[in-house]
């Protein structure tokens, strides 16, 4: 017998009552029951995300989230800092060319994170900037941005600053209202443990005003529709409804275990990973690490794609490899989700296993027990 589990950064593991759930007779959407359904959801991303501020549903990927909330605030006239880093940071930047928006691209080495000296620097020099937009986790590179300091920085600039929570949300801790995000975006496949196809937007009164301020030349992406539905909790096009009421047993799951809870549990998992990986002999790729998803360097002599499959095919455990110009150097491992101590002791055993497979000289069982030290510790008997 061979049990799989899915340790990319999305999709992620679902539990099985979110998919029985989802499994149940479809309805229609236009009805009293889907619209009391999306209120409890909307509800509890607002508790998720820390905020007071509108949450909005939309059927689409994250990637579809963050176009709405770009095209929705630079209208003309407006310039956006874009800080890049990776792929995903790298994609809002190529949003912004395709629509035409004014925005200077502000870069650094694949696995830094952003802080608030560099982005202060870079608006010091671009001055016409009144946006900045940051990808907080950085899923292509495993690098955390210190948003928390960069958003006290955009107020104190009264810029707007829109945030890529998409690896982030529900994963690391992410208080919009409190520490002064604009706008804030995630999708369903992360840490929501859903499958694709949910993008979720937050957005605080500040950038309310922006949008209402123009015009955009999008449809479906246009925030304004959706804000006018969500007034009768409804939403302005066919949603998938089916993946609402997924969301909703998800939403539920995580207010029981609460915020720090599952913070916690994720930076375990995390720390057991990369304790792990540096007892079996390997390195972490990110200079900032963050808890949502682990880089980890292949070493020489081992070949990074056997690795994969042989992790897969023989352990039953799915992990990703690197993206762009890293791709064959590293491999990345989810902690985000349905993951508890016992899954990032499978993943750590899987990756022992295929090490000593391809002959990486190692202690068999240093990696597992470096994580099993880690998880005590962190988790004790909770």
């Amino acid at each position: 017998m061979k049990k799989l589990r899915l340790f990319t950064p999305g999709p992620c593991m679902i539990p099985e009552d979110v998919m029985l759930a989802m499994a149940h007779p479809i309805d229609h959407h236009r009805t009293a029951a889907f619209r009391a359904m999306l209120q409890d959801v909307t509800e509890h991303l607002q508790w998720l995300m820390g905020t007071n501020g509108t949450c909005l549903t939309i059927t689409g990927s994250g990637t579809c989230a963050a176009e709405a909330a770009i095209v929705s605030t630079m209208t003309p006239g407006h310039k956006a800092l874009v800080c890049r880093s990776g792929k995903f940071g790298e994609r809002w930047g190529k949003v912004c060319d395709a629509f035409g928006i004014a925005n200077v691209k502000y870069e650094l080495d694949w696995g830094f994170g952003f802080k608030a000296e560099g982005v202060r620097k870079m608006l010091d020099e671009n001055p016409d900037c009144d946006t900045v937009i940051v990808t907080h986790s950085e899923t292509s590179t495993a690098a955390v941005s210190d948003v928390q300091s960069i958003a006290k920085l955009a107020r104190e600039r009264d810029l707007l600053l829109i945030v890529d929570g998409i690896t982030a949300v529900g994963a690391i801790p992410v208080k919009m209202d409190e520490w002064g995000i604009d706008i804030l975006i995630t999708g369903s496949q992360k840490a929501l443990m859903l499958p694709p196809g949910l993008g979720f937007v937050a957005v605080s009164d500040r950038a309310w005003r922006r949008v209402d301020e123009g015009s955009t030349s999008t449809f479906y992406n246009n925030l304004k529709a959706y804000r006018k539905s969500m007034d009768n909790f409804d939403t302005p096009y066919t949603p998938n409804n089916v993946f609402v009421r997924g969301a909703q047993v998800v939403m539920h799951r995580l207010k029981e275990e609460g915020l720090e809870g599952v913070w916690t549990r994720v930076a375990a998992c995390a720390n057991a990973t990369r304790e792990g990986a540096k007892a079996m002999g390997l390195s972490v790729y990110a200079h900032d690490p963050v808890d949502s998803v682990t880089a980890i360097n292949i070493p020489n002599g081992v070949d990074e794609g056997p690795l994969r499959k042989s992790m897969r095919n023989k352990w039953g455990v799915q992990i990703a490899g690197g993206q762009d110009h890293i791709k064959g150097k590293v491999i990345r491992i989810g902690h985000m989700g349905y993951v508890d101590r016992f899954d990032a002791l499978a993943a750590v055993s899987a990756l022992e296993f295929g090490l000593l497979e391809q002959g990486h000289k190692m202690e068999p069982g240093a990696g597992v027990a470096a994580a099993q030290k880690v998880l005590v510790e962190r988790l004790g008997n909770k």
